[in-house]
């Protein structure tokens, strides 16, 4: 490719609204061009970046034995009320109607879809194993889309589905595809940490994270500094710490705390340590009708240390929470007689179920709120002062030098992007569905299925997270839009520089190397600007005076300094410097 046949469209300034530094960068070098909110053109130096990704995908997962076919973007509504999710997965699920008032969703995902087509072509255990994948549009209707293509409303997604015979086959699937990711990240070139994850709405029980390494990312990530454990902070035990418990030190007493509501507050004020007090969050469950109407609300107290915070997902986890909200100011009140700020176990004007965490569960001699405004209560003790807790849960997040899971070392964290996700999801969507199959015994059985993601457009912004510095994006070899740039200097003037780099470009391109000769006869600083702005990770300039010695200049776009290479061994040097 030639430069002046080719859209260069390069910015000094970044929009206001770019907050992240892929989003100012992507945009600053003419890869998207934003049409709404959350909603980009991908132009066609970022394109070319999008197709190398999916290039690699596709490798990948033909490799692994997964065949493509493609699902539409628009889907009856049926299929989802079949699985329930029409209603359960919220607004971001975009709802429309055609004009015969049939209900339809623009596909976020396709679980439904690739069910329903399974329950109609796989009819015998001799079918099996199978997986399905695409590359497809999704769209989730994001409340506040933000940071570009890391967080945005339409997006372009690699999603997978296994089908297998019993639970020891899809997970034997699953495995074929976790080290089907592992390559292709591995490909990508990118720092990246598989994490034991949550599965959230899609369901299923074995799941991991992808996650590129970035101080911006939005995700904390959990590792181990003894070991390979690595979680995110949804999915990250911790673990309870070594008992027994101490025996009551000191006596109960109520303490004047005016307009202190917080523990840290709290326990300044005191002149206590803040490990020593503790959290009081109230929730509440619902019980609904058939009708969906609320019938009775039952009232829960969970209690963490003052210094921690509560994880949302492991609450949700215990048995009656998992559709758990935050209670109102009147069921407070109902059961507590105080407003948010001095609430406590003791003394509860109404009674309630309460959960503690590992660590608070074994503490003494704790600090908690009196149910009295600019009040608290110092020198508790369960047994003693209360009852011993209803439920003993790990509901907290964890915290760096926590000890890890699984024995070895302790707990660090680090920030991610989440650029894939792969699920075991068993029979959650076969049973709804009726997707079933005749056994070996000729008996019909539901399908075990595994569902497996890649954020093909995220991740090229995420890419640029972890690469790029003041001057622009630094692409790894994989992923470039271009893998060599060649820079003539005045080829106008210099009738031997042009004929060089017209020479120099032909045996790249014979060599199947990805090279853009830029002939815009643009002035040096101007043109190298533009290449070190879009991450062109090698970079050829020749000029007459290096010409008339035989050398041109090499330079990688982390190296400070370009390098002078004979003419003659520098088509050979770039080649041996490529990664992909």
């Amino acid at each position: 490719m030639k430069a002046s046949q080719f859209l260069i469209s390069t910015l000094k300034e970044a929009p206001a609204d770019a907050e992240v530094p892929s989003h100012q960068l992507m945009m600053r070098a003419g890869m998207v061009k934003k049409l709404g909110a959350g909603i980009y053109s991908y132009m066609p130096m970022g394109l070319r970046v999008i197709r190398k990704v999916e290039a690699i995908v596709r490798e990948e997962m033909n490799r692994a034995g997964a065949m493509e076919l493609s699902m539409p973007v628009v889907q009856p509504a049926e299929l989802w009320q079949e699985t329930g999710r029409f209603d359960k997965m919220g607004p971001e699920l975009l709802r429309i109607k055609d004009r015969h008032d049939r209900d339809y969703v623009v596909q976020p995902t396709s679980e439904e879809v690739i069910t329903d087509i399974a329950r109609q072509e796989i009819k015998s255990y001799k079918q099996l194993p199978k997986n399905f994948y695409q590359i497809q549009t999704k769209f989730r209707d994001e409340r506040r889309p933000r940071f570009g293509l890391l967080r945005g409303r339409e997006f372009t997604m690699k999603d997978a589905y296994s089908f297998d015979r019993d639970v020891d086959s899809a997970k034997a699937s699953y495995q074929v595809m976790a080290q089907a990711y592992r390559r292709i990240f591995d490909r990508f070139g990118l720092s990246y940490r598989a994490v034991a994850a949550d599965s959230g709405a899609i369901g299923g029980d074995l799941s991991e994270e992808f996650q590129v390494i970035a101080a911006t990312g939005e995700d904390a990530i959990v590792y181990s500094t003894g070991s390979d454990y690595a979680a995110n902070m949804e999915k990250a035990e911790a673990l309870a710490p070594a008992g027994p418990r101490p025996a009551p030190a000191a006596s109960m007493a109520k303490v004047a705390t005016p307009g202190k509501s917080t523990c840290v507050d709290v326990a300044e004020y005191l002149g206590l340590p803040l490990e020593n007090s503790l959290k009081s969050l109230v929730v509440a469950t619902d019980e609904r009708d058939e009708a969906g109407q609320i019938v009775k609300s039952q009232v829960w107290l969970l209690l963490i240390r003052g210094d921690r915070s509560m994880n949302e997902v492991k609450v949700g986890k215990i048995a009656g929470l998992a559709d758990f909200r935050f209670a109102t100011l009147a069921e407070i009140d109902e059961h507590f007689g105080c407003e948010p700020g001095y609430l406590g176990p003791v003394g509860l004007k109404k009674p309630l179920r309460v959960v503690a965490d590992r660590e608070v569960a074994l503490m003494s001699d704790w600090i908690c709120g009196a149910n009295e405004v600019d009040f608290h209560i110092t020198g508790v003790n369960w047994g003693r002062d209360l009852p011993e807790p209803d439920v003993v849960a790990d509901i907290r997040n964890v915290v760096v030098g926590d000890a890890s899971p699984d024995g070895k070392g302790e707990l660090a964290i680090e920030r991610g992007i989440e650029v894939g996700h792969i699920f075991y999801l068993g029979t959650k969507y076969s049973q709804a569905m009726n997707a079933t199959f005749l056994n070996v015994n000729g008996k019909p059985q539901p399908m075990e299925m595994g569902c497996y993601g890649i954020g093909i457009t995220r991740l090229p912004a995420a890419a640029i997270e972890q690469n790029h510095d003041a001057r622009g994006i630094i692409w790894p070899d994989a992923l470039a839009p271009f893998t060599v740039v060649l820079c003539p200097i005045s080829p106008d003037r210099f009738p031997d520089v042009k004929a060089a780099a017209d020479a120099l470009y032909a045996d790249l391109l014979a060599a199947g190397v990805d090279v853009i000769l830029d002939d815009r006869n643009e002035r040096p600083g101007a043109m190298f600007a533009d290449w070190e702005l879009i991450g062109v990770p090698h970079r050829i300039t020749l000029g007459d005076r290096g010409l008339k010695e035989g050398m041109v200049e090499y330079q990688h776009r982390r190296d400070a300094a370009a390098t002078s290479v004979p003419v003659g061994e520098i088509a050979a040097l770039v080649r041996s410097r490529i990664r992909v």
